[in-house]
């Protein structure tokens, strides 16, 4: 199998590409109705498409009437490798032409190790996707990290809870060891991506993805694009102060979210509560394992234990507060709540929406949903798979 080494020649190769990565194979008659090219044009760009090896042919369509069309796909060896990095873990899968998922792996990681260690964690797991014989090669990979990143350079920047990690050179690194195009942006982002993909946010254009795990961040849509920032830290809301001269948070203010709420907080305070005797429940759990997560808390307030209820719905008003403030700024027309510490489900949820729904405008509330994410732990895999094909399938003219 080759590498994919041709790229779309053109605006109109890289759109038709695009379409056939999203809505699969399609006759010419159904491409036609979706770009703006006249019949013959649109023949010559993809009988380009099919020389270049990018597309395939696949068959004859329904007849429409008349002569019957012929079907073109996304060659189907096509493979992009998908990177989650996460704080505590990492998600590693591999997709095909169509961002279908074919393989997926997760495994327990801490990111304070460093970039050389955890690389060399994303390396091994890609090798065990390749040696299922799920991939022969990558024809790209998009990678998500748990800071701000520099765009249009793949590299990290100050991230707080990432240290090692800052200027170092993500792109060029797994570029030269996997061999093929690297795309890396925040994690968060990436999740919002998943979700727009094949996601709850599949038909929405301009939205929020809040993603509650470690920390709390948030990855922004709009017009159907990801907003960054000038210096890729645009969602950072962890840090927003809930709290005057509130907690010590570990970026070196007072009064974050992310010091009251998020997996770290969320264990710390339920710790708390185990020792101070307000928890039965908990006070169990943290003998028996010697520390708690935000999982013991979820199990604890689905057995009806109230000191978990009560860290749950403070934690989700607290968030409510921010996320209100942000609907008042933006307007979206969707909030998406994704992360590992979305496995605290519907009290969590009913805290947000509480909160928002209080203190937001109604026209900006009216019609807006506030829902859990549909992808869980792969939107963050789907979302880099996304980012690497929608860069592969882009033409820029120089």
């Amino acid at each position: 199998m080759r590498r994919m080494t041709a790229r779309p020649a053109n605006a109109h190769q890289a759109r038709l590409l695009r379409l056939l990565r999203d809505a699969g194979p399609s006759s010419r008659a159904q491409l036609g109705d979706q770009i703006e090219l006249s019949r013959s044009k649109l023949a010559v760009e993809i009988d380009r498409l099919l020389q270049t090896g990018l597309v395939v042919g696949d068959g004859f369509a329904a007849s429409r009437g008349g002569r019957r069309s012929h079907n073109v796909r996304l060659a189907p060896e096509l493979r992009f490798l998908g990177v989650d990095i996460g704080a505590t873990s990492l998600d590693v899968a591999v997709t095909g032409p169509e961002l279908e998922i074919l393989g997926h792996l997760t495994e327990r990681m801490d990111v304070r190790e460093g970039p050389v260690a955890v690389f060399e964690q994303v390396l091994s797991m890609a090798e065990k996707l390749r040696n299922a014989g799920l991939a022969e090669h990558f024809d790209g990979a998009g990678i998500g990290v748990p800071g701000p990143v520099r765009f249009p350079d793949g590299v990290p920047v100050a991230p707080p809870i990432m240290p090692g990690w800052d200027g170092f050179p993500v792109r060029e690194v797994l570029s030269q060891e996997l061999g093929c195009p690297i795309m890396v942006d925040n994690d968060v982002n990436l999740m919002a991506l998943g979700e727009r993909h094949a996601g709850v946010a599949h038909s929405v254009q301009d939205f929020i993805c809040v993603k509650i795990g470690t920390g709390i961040g948030c990855g922004v849509v709009a017009d159907g694009k990801v907003h960054r920032g000038a210096t890729g830290s645009a969602g950072d809301i962890g840090h927003i102060q809930v709290e005057a001269d509130g907690r010590q948070c570990p970026c070196g203010n007072r009064g974050c979210l992310e010091a009251y709420f998020g997996g770290a907080a969320l264990a710390r305070d339920a710790e708390q509560a185990a020792r101070d005797g307000r928890s039965v429940e908990l006070a169990s759990r943290l003998e028996a394992a010697g520390a708690l997560t935000a999982s013991d808390v979820a199990g604890a307030a689905a057995a009806g234990d109230v000191a978990s209820l009560d860290l749950i719905r403070q934690g989700g008003a607290r968030t409510g507060q921010v996320i209100a403030a942000l609907v008042s700024f933006f307007n979206p027309a969707l909030v998406v709540i994704g992360g590992g510490v979305t496995g605290l489900g519907h009290t969590l949820l009913a805290s947000i929406r509480t909160q928002v729904y209080r203190q937001s405008l109604p026209l900006a509330t009216g019609n807006l949903p506030i829902v859990l994410g549909e992808l869980g732990p792969v939107a963050g895999v789907t979302g880099a798979a996304r980012l690497i094909s929608d860069h592969l399938f882009s033409y820029t003219p120089t």
